[in-house]
């Protein structure tokens, strides 16, 4: 499955192609534009000045002008990949990192592992280390029950996968995608954007290099908007997970639906684990069937 971004009436179009980022970080984009991953797959390049060892982060879609693009820009650069790290194992973001990995010669880590090329996973807390560059592992389920973040004190800056958006908000993609986990997530990530903020955004689509903190800071507000617009919903009379659809995304394009439906479940799964729909009387079907 691909990632899920909302995308909410009123976003203005942002012109975003990727390139060098900053002395450590490039992004190359992959040629995987849609609804469901907004201008594409942000691959990013990540080394130390002056190292040529680099770490590949999210290699995209089996696409083979993307793979040769990112091995052109490490041979631009006088680097190789030592290893490839993903932060989820939606084939948008995993698909081809194993065809990468075998071209490169180096290893995959994820934290699931079936997406995994050798010995080693993600576990938070991890300190990856290559060439004097430093990444640091962050557990930030969710999205998906494998997303993870990664954090780059030095810049400072964290890839959030799909957790994060460059542009709209991301769909918890249920059954994998849990709600409160992605609340959780979200707090970790405001904590740490609070502590340093000047940290900047890398995230799995769209652009990259806003301020952390206020984008996670949004997300929070519209997650709490969301869920109220569902018991909203479920009050009015919505008796199934389509007719919540209908009635909250109402002004979103159809195409869409689909992946606000497993939004949508998702919250109605939050909400009754929080016991917040037993005004409902018992008349919702929370799976939707």
């Amino acid at each position: 499955m691909s990632s899920s971004p909302e995308v909410e009436s009123g976003d203005a179009p942002v012109a975003w192609t990727g390139g060098r980022l900053s002395e450590r970080v490039r992004c190359i984009l992959a040629p995987n534009p849609g609804p469901m991953t907004l201008d594409g797959t942000n691959t990013y390049v990540l080394a130390e000045p002056g190292s040529s060892a680099a770490v590949v982060v999210d290699p995209g879609p089996d696409d083979a002008v993307h793979l040769d693009r990112v091995m052109d820009d490490l041979g631009a650069h006088g680097q190789h990949a030592a290893v490839v790290l993903l932060t989820h194992g939606h084939p948008d973001h995993a698909e081809g990192a194993a065809t990468f990995a075998r071209r490169a010669g180096c290893g995959v880590r994820a934290v699931d592992p079936a997406h995994r090329s050798g010995d080693e996973g993600l576990v938070a807390g991890d300190r990856i280390c290559v060439g004097g560059l430093v990444v640091e592992v962050m557990d930030t389920p969710g999205h998906t029950a494998d997303s993870a973040s990664l954090v780059l004190r030095d810049e400072p800056a964290l890839l959030t996968g799909d957790t994060v958006l460059g542009r709209g908000t991301t769909v918890v993609a249920h059954p994998d995608g849990r709600l409160g986990d992605y609340l959780d997530s979200l707090e970790r990530i405001e904590r740490l954007a609070s502590r340093q903020p000047q940290m900047r955004l890398l995230p799995g689509h769209g652009p990259a290099g806003a301020a952390l903190v206020q984008v996670v800071s949004l997300y929070r507000a519209h997650r709490a908007a969301r869920l109220q617009q569902v018991v909203d919903a479920v009050d009015a009379g919505a008796v199934d997970a389509d007719a919540v659809v209908a009635h909250v995304y109402a002004d979103v394009d159809r195409t869409l639906w689909p992946a606000a439906r497993l939004s949508v479940l998702a919250q109605l799964d939050y909400l009754v684990e929080a016991s917040r729909l037993a005004r409902a009387g018992g008349r919702l079907s929370v799976r939707g069937a």
